[in-house]
């Protein structure tokens, strides 16, 4: 049975509707000490750490780090037609949606001879993870890998981890993925020592350091990313998955149920929460999950992250109540199956992406939609964005002034160097201005 929380009667002040929100238990911080030591066995280690690593954590070390040209060729040549034709549509797709993130130069001219060019300039290398474990996630390589080529990224690098059930090698499937984007750097390493290796390089395998690292994975990974923040530049540290889902009772009580399955299969630390403003309809949802999960065979751990304090059926008096208690958790994946979908979406200000309507089930966005599904969780929502183009960019302002322009200024400058004591800063412009 998943957990009520009851907010009917008004909602409690924000200090305490942020304490009342359900939480997945474990979180980065547990993981911090033992990723420390894996990172830093990898920084003066290198290749051997990683291969150490690789036979404790994944059940034996690849024959080559990094991954033959030739593997992902091959990979790329067994894909069946249907997944083949399903990767092109989803790449397609993300690129078209990624290439509306990328900012316009621009230029504001203040005065005759003063402007301020604004343009974004691309990463020079980054180091994308792709999670293995418990599935396989191409899916993953695509959200990664097309927005850093559309900002216009040269130098990518993938790691993922080797894979037991593959002799210690990727997974076929993420090799292929990466082959029909064009990747051919490509390193089965997985876990914090992997972030470790990006971040500071394994000159053995001729891996360079980069200069940021995205993706998802484990709470090993995002503490590692927590680490190396300031070495290196990182997109958030994405925990578990979690929906929230707002609905009424105008919604489709199976078609809710499926959704908070959906993303309860992903992990037993997953976080399913429904936001309703009746009671019955939350009833009729709880009693369709059942039937909904005896017939997969993700059953058991669904189960236990639908049971976990990470997830809730949470009751509210109105829609606009929905929103402000979701506001409050920030949802990774936000919901809104109502009477009124786009009043409800008027009231939201934190979500890393927004599914609206009965026909728009996040399922969508992990595959197809076009959207990133690379977003923030644990709350992160309410001041972090998911993964895009703009990621992969860094904002510059390029300042050009005449002499004539500086002239105009200068006493200003002069003025407020005097006034901060400092006085060089002042007589940097006098310098030019009095010849």
């Amino acid at each position: 049975m998943m957990q009520r929380i009851d907010l009917r009667g008004g909602l409690p002040a924000r200090a305490e509707l942020l304490r009342l929100m359900p939480r997945a238990v474990g979180d980065v911080s547990h993981a911090v000490d033992a990723a420390r030591e894996l990172v830093e066995d990898v920084r003066h280690r290198g290749a051997d750490a990683l291969h150490d690593q690789a036979e404790r954590f994944d059940g034996g070390a690849p024959a080559n780090a990094r991954v033959p040209v030739a593997e992902i060729a091959a990979a790329v040549a067994g894909l069946t037609p249907e997944l083949r034709e399903a990767l092109d549509e989803a790449i397609r797709r993300v690129r078209a949606a990624s290439a509306a993130q990328v900012p316009a130069g621009s230029v504001t001219t203040l005065a005759d001879g003063a402007e301020v060019h604004q343009r974004w300039q691309p990463m020079r290398r980054v180091g994308l993870y792709v999670p293995g474990g418990k599935a396989v996630y191409p899916s993953s390589v695509v959200m990664n890998v097309v927005p850093a080529q559309v900002a216009g990224v040269r130098s990518i690098a993938l790691v993922s981890p080797p894979q037991r059930d593959h002799g210690g090698a990727v997974h076929p499937t993420i090799l292929a993925a990466a082959g029909l984007l064009g990747i051919d750097e490509v390193y089965a390493m997985g876990g914090a020592g992997a972030i470790g290796a990006l971040a500071y390089g394994v000159p053995a395998i001729d891996l360079e350091p980069v200069d940021l690292v995205t993706g998802p994975g484990n709470n090993y990974v995002a503490a590692a990313k927590r680490l190396v923040r300031g070495v290196v530049g990182i997109d958030a540290e994405a925990g578990a998955t979690e929906i929230l889902v707002i609905a009424d009772e105008t919604a489709d009580p199976g078609f809710v149920a499926a959704d908070l399955i959906s993303q309860a299969e992903h992990d037993e630390q997953a976080g399913s929460v429904l936001v309703t403003t009746s009671a019955t309809f939350a009833d009729t949802v709880e009693a369709a999950i059942p039937e909904r999960t005896a017939v997969l065979g993700t059953a058991a751990r669904l189960q236990t992250a639908l049971d976990g304090p990470q997830s809730a059926i949470v009751l509210v008096d109105s829609l606009a109540d929905a929103a402000i208690v979701s506001n409050a958790y920030g949802p990774e994946h936000l919901e809104i199956q109502t009477a009124d979908d786009d009043a409800v979406l008027a009231d939201i200000d934190a979500a890393g992406a927004v599914f609206v309507g009965p026909s728009t089930p996040v399922s969508l966005g992990d595959y197809l939609a076009g959207s990133n599904h690379v977003l923030p969780t644990g709350g992160q929502a309410r001041f972090g964005s998911g993964l895009s183009a703009s990621t992969f960019l860094r904002p510059q302002q390029v300042i050009r002034y005449s002499a004539s322009a500086l002239d105009e200024v200068a006493a200003h400058i002069v003025a407020l160097s005097t006034e901060e004591q400092l006085p060089a800063h002042g007589a940097a412009v006098t310098e030019r201005t009095n010849r």
